[in-house]
């Protein structure tokens, strides 16, 4: 603020008096006080925002004497205090140290916020250490006081059992109020019995220790309370044991556990007794906070949730009130922990407590853009900054603030603020944002609450009472009628529907019309239908997507237009429908699209899974493979990327699956055989045609070939059971193969053809680099170096990759004669337009044709052959379109036939990838521009000396 404040004369009044009645109660207990470093001026607006300081002091003066300052100014929190802590035995004793201990404490955060000494996050989670603190003091009171008369509770099998107190909300988020209460929840790992003489079940003796607990905690006395404990989080309620063993819990959350339940969980965490046990219990019902897939059921639960507390608020007057009010903090809350919800799962780094670093999470992962983070940061800071100086005015549970002037005005000075209206409207600017934002998530335009187009809803009762007829829904929009209302007819009455809970039905009924009306409007409505009806089908059994569709008219829109466009990318959202959430990501742009980035962004989601198991990897890296490929589709299907960067990228993908695919190959196939000797693997995966030239298609294999250091054929590995060098790798290799080509639930990753390794198919499938070199050098035929061209380092040891280079640019290097390459490649590229160009006289083959793809790449590849011994770096590049401007620089092309090559190269790949995304063959109808750009090709081949027809 920019204008200092300054109190009315009631409020200067106040501050003096109340100040000179501490000076007076400091003389007569006889404790100085030093006014030193401006002490009087802190203590007089510590004294502006809390009468609890003020009842602090005048009843306990040594908080004024120099120890009590040095500890008011301390940055060390409660935690070493609370160690030097001795309780005595008694317990009215112990109780009185508890809340003696609790206000000098809660003067330091109020005394250390007021004068700026500390920022929110501080005081927040210096408040919530300090619980932490009485906590772990009482329970270990406790515990003495129970094991002296029933001895120590045990397992079974005899192990030690202690009590785990698992802390909710605030205290879990690390981000406790001044005065809030406590939500906790007890538990024990396993039943048996205590080992006293007078023995007690563990369940009674846990329910025992944890009442001993709270009474040490909650129950008033002269000194007040310690805490506000509330178990009501606990299973079944306050109609639940006081604590229950882990077995329990985990039998009760998988049966009766609730949506508000999830929510509550996001937070907790333990924060007494065995902590270690507590680790484990979270762990153990981590799948029922967090779904395998991206959940978005979650909104059924923030909306319950939502309802009940309005009702409360309606019920109690709450508007107003800062936690539950509209635009208040819990409604920051719900759209953090929503988000926490639906991709925890799926993203561990979603898995955070404090509602500051899941909002960082999820702005750092792109669920939340920057700008609204930010507003919302800063409403959250802003709400409970105010909410912990109502609480510290009076040391009171309230989210209200108070009615009378006075009170508001020592709030509003107290913030800076030069009286209470500035602040109102500073309250009233953060709330209407929160709001609107919270209503936006809960309720969005055309989302779970929009009403159902009439004529729609219509459709689907007639399919679902068996009605509908072809002329029905010809006249609705979707000529011919016979498909769409046979695909309509059909749903209701398949298995995966006839199953559905009565909710998810529920829900399948009221999302159906609205997909009805976002196919009429595509530009393929009658194809569109017919998708999204096998899609429903497809995930009839998976809630989660059906809320998806039905909570996110974006990816309804967005669905029914890719449907309508892209019969590929359609069947791949079928076969996986986890990649529903592609569709609707706004995160499109910020794709990992560089081959480092790609690699990064693959271990990162490799990291998020709970355990490195060789399965669930794969089924992730798959997984990981398909969205970043539909993605890809998505970009190019939207006009967002062209065909030659889609190819490239989609190779770069390939890339940095292979890398980690052998990585974990290397990985499993040490944990049984052991390493061989010498740096590195010694391993080797070579990238041929179309990955090897980045120019990869959506449904294209991939060309690899194996090689190995042969100096390490006759090696013996080091494991348990080793093996000879040769068959480690010939192991390794095929372990490639297979988990490339294997099916897992999240699909296949790729195709793999080795036949271009040495001797084709005949050959071993993993070669030594002596034998690759040996091959390639004195029996590859042209059309080998032709490949040997496109070929290039795609995973595997570096070094042997970088030996492999040096051999690809020897062989390829060799001086040799232009008639005979020029007509040997001219030969190979008739034979294989005699056997697979399927052109016609309608019709042109966009790869095989006369002028088409292959046209290019063999005259490119004759180019190099020819000239690479004068100009090296013809041999720097591999893909087509790279060659083209490195033919050109060494003017083996002129800037004319470069630019005719480099236009028909773009045009030809872009409408090969159209035809993959419509499901079509690469065979386009011939019109006047294909025939131009294939014309000026064949001009071009020709006039280089070529001769290809």
């Amino acid at each position: 603020m920019t204008q200092t404040p300054v109190p009315s004369a009631p409020l200067r009044d106040l501050i003096n008096d109340r100040y000179a009645e501490l000076m007076a109660r400091c003389r007569a207990a006889g404790v100085p006080l030093h006014d030193d470093a401006g002490v009087a001026e802190r203590i007089r607006r510590t004294l502006l925002a809390s009468d609890f300081a003020f009842e602090a002091w005048r009843s306990q003066p040594t908080l004024l004497s120099p120890q009590g300052l040095e500890r008011l100014r301390s940055h060390a929190d409660a935690t070493t205090r609370a160690a030097a802590l001795k309780l005595p035995d008694d317990e009215a004793e112990t109780m009185a140290a508890l809340r003696r201990f609790r206000h000098a404490e809660a003067l330091r955060l109020v005394f250390r916020d007021v004068n700026g000494l500390d920022d929110l996050p501080e005081t927040l989670a210096s408040t919530s250490v300090l619980y932490e603190a009485l906590l772990d003091l009482a329970l270990r009171w406790s515990e003495q006081a129970v094991a002296q008369r029933y001895g120590h509770a045990r397992s079974e099998d005899g192990a030690l059992q202690r009590l785990v107190v698992v802390g909710f909300g605030k205290l879990g988020g690390s981000e406790l109020n001044f005065s809030s209460d406590i939500d906790l929840v007890l538990a024990y790992p396993h039943g048996g019995h205590s080992d006293g003489s007078r023995q007690l079940d563990n369940g009674e003796y846990f329910v025992r220790l944890g009442r001993q607990l709270v009474r040490l905690l909650h129950e008033p006395t002269v000194d007040g309370i310690c805490a506000r404990v509330d178990l009501r989080l606990r299973p079944f309620g306050n109609a639940g044991r006081l604590a229950l063993p882990f077995s329990a819990m985990e039998q009760y959350y998988q049966r009766e556990g609730r949506d508000w339940e999830r929510y509550a969980w996001i937070k907790a965490r333990p924060v007494a007794g065995d902590l270690a046990a507590g680790k484990q219990l979270q762990d153990m019902l981590r799948p029922f906070v967090y779904r395998r897939y991206l959940d978005y059921t979650a909104f059924a639960g923030l909306r319950e949730m939502k309802m009940l507390i309005d009702a409360e608020v309606a019920r109690k007057d709450l508007a107003d009130n800062l936690k539950l009010g509209p635009g208040g903090i819990r409604e920051i809350e719900f759209i953090v922990q929503l988000t926490q919800l639906i991709r925890g799962g799926r993203e561990p780094s979603m898995r955070v407590r404090g509602l500051l670093p899941a909002l960082a999470a999820c702005e750092a992962r792109g669920h939340i853009p920057a700008a609204r983070a930010k507003a919302l940061r800063a409403s959250y800071q802003f709400l409970r900054r105010l909410e912990n100086r109502v609480q510290m005015l009076r040391d009171a549970q309230t989210h209200d603030i108070p009615d009378d002037a006075l009170s508001r005005e020592r709030i509003a000075q107290g913030l800076d603020y030069p009286a209470w209206e500035p602040l109102e409207d500073e309250l009233a600017r953060h709330r209407e944002m929160v709001a609107s934002e919270f209503a936006e998530v809960l309720v969005p335009h055309g989302g779970r609450t929009a009403s159902v187009p009439a004529e729609d809803a219509a459709l689907w009762r007639q399919a679902c009472d068996e009605s509908l007829d072809a002329g029905t829904m010809a006249a609705s929009g979707f000529a011919p009628g016979d498909d769409a209302a046979s695909a309509l007819l059909k749903l209701p009455q398949a298995a995966p529907v006839r199953a559905m809970s009565a909710r998810s039905r529920e829900r399948l009924d009221h999302l159906m019309p609205q997909l009805i009306a976002a196919a009429r409007v595509t530009d393929a409505p009658v194809a569109c239908l017919l998708r999204l009806c096998r899609l429903a089908q497809a995930v009839a059994r998976r809630s989660s997507y059906l809320a998806l569709l039905e909570e996110k008219p974006a990816a309804r829109k967005r669905l029914a237009t890719l449907f309508a466009d892209s019969a590929f990318l359609a069947e791949r959202v079928i076969a996986q429908p986890l990649l529903l959430d592609d569709v609707l990501d706004p995160r499109i742009e910020q794709l990992p699209l560089k081959r480092t980035d790609i690699g990064a962004e693959l271990s990162r989601v490799l990291t998020t899974l709970d355990e490195r198991e060789a399965e669930a990897e794969l089924e992730r890296i798959t997984e990981f493979r398909s969205s970043i490929a539909f993605r890809l589709g998505l970009a190019f299907n939207d006009g967002r990327a062209d065909a030659v960067a889609t190819a490239r990228r989609l190779a770069m993908l390939a890339e940095s699956v292979v890398v980690a695919v052998t990585a974990l190959a290397e990985r499993e196939l040490a944990v049984q055989h052991g390493r061989l000797p010498g740096e590195g693997s010694g391993f080797a995966v070579l990238g041929y045609g179309s990955l090897g030239g980045e120019e990869l298609g959506f449904a294209s294999d991939l060309d690899l070939v194996f090689v190995y250091d042969g100096r390490r054929a006759q090696a013996m590995s080091d494991g348990a059971r080793p093996i000879e060098g040769s068959r480690w790798y010939q192991r390794l290799a095929q372990r490639v193969m297979n988990w490339l080509t294997m099916q897992t639930r999240a699909g296949q990753l790729y195709e793999v053809d080795t036949r271009l390794r040495p001797d084709g198919s005949k050959g071993l499938l993993v070669s030594s680099l002596d034998a690759f070199v040996a091959y390639q050098r004195s029996r590859a035929w042209t059309w080998e170096h032709q490949a040997l061209l496109r070929a290039r380092p795609v995973a595997g040891d570096a070094g042997l990759n970088a030996a492999l280079s040096e051999v690809r640019r020897d062989v390829l290097g060799v001086p040799r004669t232009l008639a005979s390459v020029f007509d040997e490649v001219s030969q190979m590229r008739r034979r294989w337009r005699a056997e697979r160009d399927r052109s016609d006289l309608v019709r042109i083959d966009l790869k095989q044709g006369h002028g088409a793809l292959l046209d290019i790449e063999f005259a490119l590849q004759g180019l190099a052959l020819a000239h690479a011994a004068r100009h090296p770096a013809l041999l720097g590049v591999t893909a087509n379109a790279a060659l083209i401007a490195a033919c050109r620089d060494a003017e083996l092309l002129d800037a004319a036939q470069a630019q005719v090559l480099a236009g028909a190269h773009a045009e030809l790949l872009r409408r090969a990838l159209t035809c993959t995304l419509d499901l079509r063959s690469r065979i386009a109808l011939r019109d006047a521009t294909l025939d131009r750009l294939c014309g000026d090709v064949r001009d071009v081949v020709a006039a280089l000396g070529f001769a290809f027809d």
